[in-house]
């Protein structure tokens, strides 16, 4: 069966695109708040259970946004999932490069004993997560969608494909 024809593209990318945004929902939106919220978790320790799983967090988007592109160019994705991964990618690249080594930055530098300094950047991050999260649902069910119209050969086709090429 030719690689452009084979659903598991498709399905790779519907698959990645809700992974993503379940860990996003999962980790940014109710262990980052709510861990503060434990008995006995002090700032400090949180802050440094949050700089772990952010660090952590970060890895995988990579690898789920790479696999995202892979997918998606391999099966020639419309122009609106293509936009929608564009925007993921600017917010992701943001995060990355910008805001969480500002972030362990500001971290860092609690835990030293040192004042915050004033900024935005929390707000900036959740703000940044907020856009990333309701991208993804909205990539993953326009990926959803395009896929189940996506016409692919039955095996029998894609056999007899094979033979005549």
């Amino acid at each position: 069966m030719p690689r452009a024809q084979s659903p598991t593209g498709s399905l790779l990318l519907v698959l990645s695109l809700f992974v993503w945004a379940g860990l996003v929902a999962g980790i940014s939106f109710l262990e980052a708040p709510l861990k503060f919220t434990a008995p006995h978790i002090t700032v400090p320790l949180g802050l440094g259970i949050g700089r772990i799983v952010f660090a952590a967090l970060n890895k995988l988007e990579l690898a789920l946004c790479a696999t995202a592109l892979l997918c998606a160019a391999v099966r020639r994705a419309p122009a609106n999932v293509w936009a929608a991964l564009s925007l993921l990618v600017t917010v992701l690249l943001l995060q990355t490069l910008w805001l969480l080594p500002a972030l362990d930055l500001r971290a860092t530098a609690l835990l030293a004993g040192h004042p915050p300094l004033p900024g935005h950047l929390h707000k900036t991050y959740i703000g940044l997560e907020v856009v990333k999260l309701i991208t993804l649902l909205l990539a993953g069910s326009w990926s959803f969608q395009w896929a189940a119209r996506t016409p692919h050969p039955s095996h029998a086709e894609a056999h007899l494909h094979h033979h005549l090429a």
